[in-house]
């Protein structure tokens, strides 16, 4: 099966992707971005210590982010503009002491929301490095990336450990 890419014409030019011969269905996408700050900074945002002039850390970029996933379509070319139904972000620290941020985002609509759930977890890490800098400039976001998604022509869940 050949695959192409699906926002270039037939002429090599961009294209927004029709949906219109689509059918509505349910469609859910979580993506996950990891932030590794330095310990004390992590410390000091787990004992409550950090509010920083913008706010609570954590409790900000969960609002950054669900603005972000609401502005998908003004920052990624192509992208059709959503009224999603729901997002939500959820922020935790694991046992290797990173944070891990969590974008679920749901619409019954043509098209997925993996863009929507990509960027609201991306923004979200955005805040949290923006908001700690002041702290430590050794701050990493480490990764972005598609954890599930479904609805649409096929599901996907990534592995734990992938």
């Amino acid at each position: 099966m050949k695959n192409n890419f699906s926002h270039i014409d037939k002429e090599g030019n961009p294209s927004m992707v029709d949906v219109s011969p689509k059918k509505e269905s349910h469609r859910t996408a979580t993506a996950r971005s990891i932030v590794i700050l330095p310990n004390e900074v992590l410390e000091q945002i787990q004992s409550d210590e950090i509010h920083v002039k913008k706010g609570p850390v954590f409790q900000t970029a969960i609002l950054a982010g669900i603005m972000g996933a609401k502005k998908t379509s003004d920052l990624i070319p192509l992208c059709h503009p959503l009224g999603l139904d729901n997002c939500k972000i959820d922020i935790s620290v694991n046992d290797k002491k990173e944070v891990l941020i969590d974008c679920t985002a749901s619409i019954t609509s043509k098209t997925g929301v993996e863009m929507e759930a990509l960027t609201g977890a991306t923004v979200a890490a955005l805040t949290v490095y923006d908001m700690c800098k002041a702290f430590s400039h050794d701050i990493i976001i480490k990764e972005t990336k598609l954890m599930s998604k479904t609805g649409g022509k096929r599901d996907f869940k990534r592995q734990e450990n992938g």
